[in-house]
This record gives structure tokens, sequence and C-alpha cells, in this order.
């Protein structure tokens, strides 16, 4: 159970995260300050930057350990006789910008991401940011104590995929051409 003071952060968080998302859908990310956003929640600067010390971009693409946590998930938790590829596959297929069922509130997320170039750098930033646990991940897959070389490079690879797909118009199809291709590189994985 979270305590009082969890969940008042939790609820401080969550209301400078809605008014970024509104402010930034309303007038554009561009034209919107941490000042405003700081105000439209009814906190100071000081506690936006304490709860968001990346600042703007990190409103709209909060991480707090899920994506790591997420890739983990995916290679750990595969189904039984599924390549890790395959999961890590599926494991974006499943995300955005990917899906085509995502619910209105996520969608209208996802279309300013993609809309606006500092938080689309923004995001991948993030992504990459993951390289180091993903390596070490499809290394214990692989049966090895460390990465080589050759898996952060997989993992670098596989972590930029999501970004050039997304760019495609047909993203779906962008993401499986691309996986195709990693499989046919790392055979073993």
């Amino acid at each position: 159970m979270t305590g009082r003071r969890d969940r008042k952060k939790a609820a401080t968080r969550k209301a400078l995260a809605d008014a970024a998302l509104e402010l930034f859908l309303e007038r554009g990310y561009d034209n919107v300050t941490v000042k405003e956003i700081a105000e439209a929640a009814d906190t100071a600067i000081a506690t936006l930057f304490a709860h968001f010390p990346a600042g703007k971009e990190a409103l709209i693409l909060d991480d707090s350990g899920e994506r790591e946590a997420s890739l983990t998930t995916a290679i750990r938790e595969r189904p039984q006789g599924t390549s890790p590829l395959d999961a890590l596959h599926a494991f974006f297929a499943g995300r955005a910008p990917f899906r085509e069922d995502l619910p209105a509130e996520y969608r209208r997320r996802m279309d300013l991401i993609l809309a606006t170039p500092a938080l689309w750098a923004y995001a991948r930033t993030v992504w990459i940011a993951c390289q180091d646990t993903l390596a070490a991940l499809l290394a214990e897959a692989a049966g090895v104590d460390e990465p080589d070389d050759s898996l952060h490079v997989l993992a670098r690879y596989v972590l930029e995929t999501p970004d050039l797909a997304s760019a495609r118009p047909d993203r779906a199809a962008a993401l499986a051409e691309a996986f195709a291709h990693l499989k046919r590189g790392w055979p073993a994985l």
C-alpha cells in the first residue's frame, strides 16, 4: 500500500503531465512554457522540475524505468519457442505508433509526439538509453555471461528500428521488414 506522501507525489506528477498534454494539444509544444504548465497544474516551477528534471519532454514521455522493465519482460517472459528477436518484434508491434487500436487519449499523445521534432527526438533518446540493458538481456538469452560488441550493435539496431519504422507510410510493415533483416544478421537470436 502506498502512503499519503507517495499518493500526493503521484497526483502532482499526473496533474503536471495532464496540464502539459492539454496545453501542448491546444497551442502546440513550442508555444507552451514550463511556467504555464506549472500554473495550470497549480504548482511551482521548482515542483515541476523536482518531478520532471528532464523538462518539458519528460512531461509527455515520462519513463521511470518502464521501458527497461518492459524490455526485460519481453525477453524473459517470451513464450516457449519464441526467439528473442521475435519477442522484441511483437513487443514493439504492440506499442504505439504501430498499434491501430489505441485509446483516443493515447492516440492524441502519440500524434503529438510524431508531429513534434523535440518530442520525437526525446523519445528516441529515452529508448537508446536502454541499449546496455537490452544488450545484457540478449547475452542472457544467448547463454553468454557478457554482451560482446555484436550484441551491443544488435541492441542499438533493435532500439533504433521503431524510430525508423514509425516514419514510414506503413509502419507495421516497415517494422516487420526491419526485424526480418535483423533475424538474418543474428540468426541465433
